[in-house]
């Protein structure tokens, strides 16, 4: 996966690919690119649609214009006239200044509506105008107003499918579907996983400072064989937590821990069970909990750690194959935690 900087710098040119599949998709998106054309990207969640939308806005005669991106399962009915739209200064309680919607920061430019087929049926219809006509008002305004915006649109789900059963307006199906791009999943991609895990294993070790200079051959197998339900995202969550915690300058298969491998360990655990043992064990050990305001690197780790090792009723021995490190590490990272020794 990419940073901010490097996904607001991305271009279709700068995107290679040996998948057949994948290719053909960069191909109708450089040709997409060339127009304003409504363009609704369909893929499983983490194939990249961001990322991509993100790279035909760059490519596009609009690149100069701002990228603006909606997540439409992310906001609730009532705030969507002013996320959308904008408001004017005491349209509501709490409405202290002036606000520009997304519709009016992407003039010019490029409106991205990710997850639009979770979006609601209220939402559908005040967008419709919008997306038809580029016209809208701010919430508590009167004047009508103009947007020039190219929309892209993104959903995991079957839109067309959904727009026949009658779950998604079939007028605003059409609008926003001038041309669909399907990205393939990363297990139809296989042309593509030795180079996506080195790359992210080089960026991932330069990230975190470490000395890695090679993968054993057992390890890269396991990578190349795993199905990647999560596609890119998961594979950067597992390169991560892999080169977290890897010690050596080799990456070991043991090193690597799979989902399938984690509901493994943990399949014989009870949740309802859990959830009330967990509350007594943490007020029975007196453990220090990370600050949930502090966002910092360390603080996610410590949580994490915290949240295996109760999981596994203190089990050092199983939440250290779980994480993936050593017992030495898992006990300092235990004993960073301010945890009572004695109860370790």
């Amino acid at each position: 996966m990419k940073d901010h900087q490097e996904i607001a710098a991305l271009t279709l040119e700068s995107l290679f690919s040996n998948s057949p599949a994948m290719n053909r998709c960069l191909a109708l998106a450089k040709q997409a690119a060339k127009c304003d054309l409504p363009i609704l990207l369909q893929g499983e969640t983490g194939t990249g649609k961001t990322l991509l939308a993100q790279a035909i806005h760059n490519s596009s005669t609009r690149q100069n214009g701002n990228f603006a991106s909606f997540n439409a399962s992310a906001m609730s009915d009532t705030l969507l006239e002013s996320q959308l739209f904008g408001h004017e200064k005491g349209a509501f309680t709490g409405a202290t200044s002036q606000m520009r919607g997304k519709f009016e920061v992407a003039h010019d430019g490029t409106l991205f509506f990710d997850e639009i087929a979770d979006m609601s049926a209220i939402a559908q219809a005040k967008i419709l105008r919008a997306v038809e006509y580029g016209e809208y008002e701010r919430l508590g305004g009167e004047r009508t107003r103009h947007a020039d915006v190219r929309i892209i649109s993104a959903t995991n789900q079957p839109l067309r499918k959904l727009a026949g059963m009658g779950q998604f307006r079939n007028d605003l199906y059409h609008r926003l579907n001038g041309l669909t791009l399907v990205i393939p999943s990363l297990r139809d991609r296989q042309e593509d996983l030795s180079g996506l895990i080195a790359n992210e294993l080089k960026k991932c070790a330069e990230g975190f400072v470490k000395n890695i200079t090679s993968i054993h051959p057992d390890a890269f197998s396991k990578l190349l064989n795993y199905s990647w339900p999560g596609n890119l995202r998961e594979l950067h969550r597992v390169i991560q937590a892999v080169v977290l915690f890897t010690e050596d300058e080799v990456i070991y298969q043991e090193n690597i821990i799979l989902d399938d491998e984690l509901m493994d360990e943990t399949e014989a655990y009870d949740p309802p069970e859990l959830k009330s043992t967990v509350g007594q064990t943490k007020a029975s050990i007196n453990l220090t909990v990370p600050d949930k305001n502090d966002l910092s690197l360390e603080s996610a780790i410590l949580q994490h750690i915290e949240k295996v090792y109760f999981m596994t009723e203190r089990n050092k021995r199983k939440t250290a194959k779980i994480l993936g490190v050593s017992r030495s590490t898992l006990d300092r990272k235990l004993n960073s935690m301010d945890t009572d020794s004695d109860l370790l």
